[in-house]
């Protein structure tokens, strides 16, 4: 039977009163949005400093750094800019807190990407606040009804139409204002009346990396102070960012062991103590030698505050596409930032336990359990080291023998290394390299204990600079059949070169006189070494070494 004309006619209108709705939402929703998205901001941990950024459409990313220092910006490339507010920090001197922005400068990607993350986050809250308030006028209509609208709005359709349309605007207005203003009373408005000038007029006659002639300053601070700031700045960004580029090139170069048919590459870092130039060096030569895994052995930091967050983005956007990525808490990362932050960026922090890896085999890893600063204190704010090792003991030994542990201090790993429960400890810590070396278990299993230098180069716990304070090392592990088969240390001098170690063997086979003392190194430290050497740097110097015991307190500002 065809169908009754009533019913397709009725069917049409429905649809028709629908797409009628649906363009009505959107013509509030959108405007609703776009002024909700221009009206707000937020608050995110940027350059090392509390800051506020704001969305604009000045075409611009300016820097707002206070009152002691000028302005920056550079053109976004894009009708969108966005205004950062700079806030509170952590710094001695303006000087010290210049060469800090330059050294971050001279490696922006993260940060470009927590400002660009934070203002997708902005244009999706303001999008879904603008569609949920557009939804209020269609709710009233509705409520209203149909005989109740006549009544208010009039008889005629125009009529009606006008009036409801008028409504609709200032309903979608007043939400905007609501919605935004209701938490940004008493937040200062900055107002730019200043000149700005390139940095060629800034400072005539200095030589300018081509990487920052774009960038525009404040052209109003013209104090001698200011300008010798701005130069340094300059200085320090062009050191950096040339010293730790050229040693980026140089790692696909180095000769390091290649992996065999089955077997993964793990990098482990350790003490990079906010020195983020390291990090594009640490990927390259990761890349270089095919490694999958990157473990992080802590103190990633010097004092463990939100303002070192600069540092964490650093290294999670260098290994932003590794999908096993492992982490803990060093002595200088105390307390809960650290930690939290290395979480929610997607890393694996301390399993507190054994677990089953997929490239590694049985894995745990557990913080450090004292608090440090930049001077040469440690505070102990839980267990003491010795305590520490045999908790650590204590639930590893009770379980399968465990191929990987990673703690800060190798002390931490001692009754572990002891007892025969672990195939590789690995740690930081002292930042000198210790080891590998075999450790005869006390039920005669074989385990070896590895301690990494420094990745930041650090000197104590500060590492920011244009260049290393000394050598960065990191190192490679190599797992077949998940388990640790071998480590290769690659360390990169102040002088910008690479020294590539031996690629030395972990094998798990008593010595043929089954020497030893259990829980003590065995003579002669690794028991198989590999035959292969290369080095890449005019003259590499001998491997670093360090007290075959140390202790917590044998390195006071480690």
């Amino acid at each position: 039977m065809p169908e009754p004309a009533t019913t397709s006619r009725d069917r049409k209108r429905g649809a028709l009163r629908v797409l009628v709705y649906v363009v009505a939402w959107l013509a509030m929703a959108i405007p609703a949005s776009v002024g909700i998205f221009f009206s707000s901001e937020t608050q995110i941990s940027v350059a090392s400093h509390d800051a506020v950024i704001s969305p604009t459409l000045s075409g611009y990313v300016t820097l707002r750094t206070g009152p002691f220092l000028p302005d920056v910006r550079m053109d976004s490339g894009a009708p969108l800019g966005v205004n950062v507010v700079l806030g509170k920090t952590e710094a001695g001197s303006i000087e010290e807190a210049v060469e800090r922005y330059a050294f971050i400068a001279s490696q922006p990607d993260a940060q470009i990407g927590l400002v660009t993350g934070a203002l997708k986050r902005m244009a999706i809250d303001a999008s879904v606040r603008g569609g949920l308030l557009a939804l209020l006028p269609i709710g009233i209509w509705f409520l209203i009804g149909k005989n109740r609208r006549r009544q208010l709005l009039g008889h005629t359709r125009l009529r009606r139409i006008a009036t409801s349309g008028l409504v609709i605007v200032v309903c979608t207005g007043a939400g905007v204002v609501l919605v935004n203003k209701s938490w940004q009373a008493g937040q200062p408005s900055v107002v730019d009346a200043t000149t700005w000038l390139t940095l060629d007029e800034y400072l005539p006659g200095v030589p300018m990396p081509d990487e920052v002639r774009g960038i525009e300053i404040q052209g109003s601070l013209s104090a001698e102070g200011t300008r010798r700031l701005v130069m340094s700045a300059i200085d320090t960004y062009q050191s950096s960012h040339a010293f730790y580029a050229a040693a980026r090139d140089r790692a696909a170069d180095i000769t390091v062991r290649d992996p065999g048919e089955g077997e993964t590459v793990a990098i482990l870092v350790s003490d990079r103590h906010d020195n983020i130039g390291m990090d594009p060096v640490v990927r390259a030569v990761a890349d270089r030698a095919g490694a999958t895994v990157v473990l992080d052995a802590g103190d990633d930091t010097s004092t463990g505050a939100r303002w070192e967050a600069f540092s964490l983005d650093s290294l999670a956007d260098a290994f932003e596409d590794f999908e096993h990525r492992y982490s803990i808490v060093g002595n200088h990362d105390s307390g809960d930032f650290v930690e939290t932050y290395m979480a929610d960026l997607g890393w694996t922090v301390a399993t507190h336990e054994p677990i089953d890896t997929e490239p590694m085999g049985r894995f745990a890893s557990f913080n450090d359990p004292r608090s440090s600063g930049l001077g040469n204190w440690r505070d102990q704010v839980g267990m003491t080291i010795g305590e520490k090792s045999a908790y650590i003991a204590d639930i590893l030994c009770a379980s399968d023998r465990v191929g990987t542990l990673m703690v800060h201090d190798i002390n931490m790993a001692k009754e572990s290394l002891a007892r025969g429960c672990v195939d590789l400890a690995v740690a930081g810590h002292i930042h000198v390299q210790t080891g590998p070396d075999a450790v005869l278990g006390e039920n005669g299993e074989v385990g070896y204990q590895f301690t990494n230098g420094t990745t930041g180069g650090a000197a104590y716990a500060i590492a920011v600079g244009s260049k290393l304070r000394r050598a960065a090392e990191m190192s490679l592990i190599t797992y077949r059949d998940g388990r640790p088969v071998g480590i290769q240390v690659v360390t990169l001098q102040t002088t910008g070169y690479f020294t590539v170690q031996d690629w030395v063997e972990l094998t798990f086979e008593l010595p043929p006189d089954g020497g030893g003392e259990a829980g003590v190194a065995l003579p002669g430290g690794a028991l198989a070494p590999a035959d292969t050497d290369e080095d890449t740097s005019p003259a590499a110097p001998d491997r670093p070494t360090a007290p075959a015991d140390p202790s917590p307190e044998s390195q006071p500002g480690e």
